[in-house]
């Protein structure tokens, strides 16, 4: 059975100081880049929106955390982040980048928003990336990164609606929590879709047996 990592969004944005930082999100990098050395099929997806991005306030004149009253399920709109070519879309400069197998950016169309490493968040239009993956034989993904609540959810929840064993890093991810309970409402999602939990240190010592 082969097993790839994805390590979603440790990008400068997502991080303390940026524009939409999840706290403490920089915490969980060094287990992150434990997990990139155990696991050499390994991808890091980016975040890469074009400027006036649908998911950007600013492109509906509203305040950042808004509702967008254009969309038919409630989605948020987001301040600026992750803007394609910027210091905040940059990968977090502690991240061993240079470790991973594949790079997927996602959010590049400006009317379609991905949270997801899966799936657009149309629900309907693949990133590509499950192909690629089962291309290489891999059965499991084990998902870290941010934030738990919105991209790590949506990853581990379309991977396993596309038929891959997913098993979420529990101490390498780290969310928003905007709404109290936010977080613990992912993990439990995620338990009820068919997703495993494990620890760094556990996952790091079964690769390496």
């Amino acid at each position: 059975m082969e097993t790839a990592l994805i390590v979603v969004d440790i990008q400068n944005d997502f991080c303390p100081g940026g524009a939409l930082a999840v706290p403490n999100g920089d915490v969980i990098i060094e287990r992150v880049n434990r997990l990139l050395s155990a696991y050499p099929i390994s991808v890091l997806t980016q975040d890469w929106h074009p400027r006036a991005h649908c998911s950007f306030a600013s492109s509906k004149s509203l305040p950042p955390f808004s509702l967008d009253p254009e969309s038919v399920v409630p989605s948020i709109l987001w301040p600026d982040h992750c803007v394609a070519g910027t210091f905040g879309a940059d990968f977090h400069p502690a991240l061993h980048t240079w470790k991973a197998r594949c790079i997927l950016r996602k959010g590049t169309r400006r009317e379609l928003d991905s949270y997801s490493a899966i799936m657009e968040n149309d629900k309907k239009t693949p990133t590509g990336l499950a192909g690629f993956l089962s291309s290489l034989g891999v059965t499991r993904v084990l998902v870290c990164g941010l934030a738990t609540d919105y991209c790590v959810k949506s990853t581990a929840l379309d991977a396993r609606r596309v038929g891959f064993k997913v098993t979420v890093v529990e101490d390498a991810v780290m969310g928003i929590d905007a709404k109290p309970g936010d977080i613990h409402a992912a993990f439990e999602e995620m338990r009820l879709a068919g997703c495993d939990f494990a620890m760094t240190a556990d996952l790091v010592n079964w690769a390496e047996k």
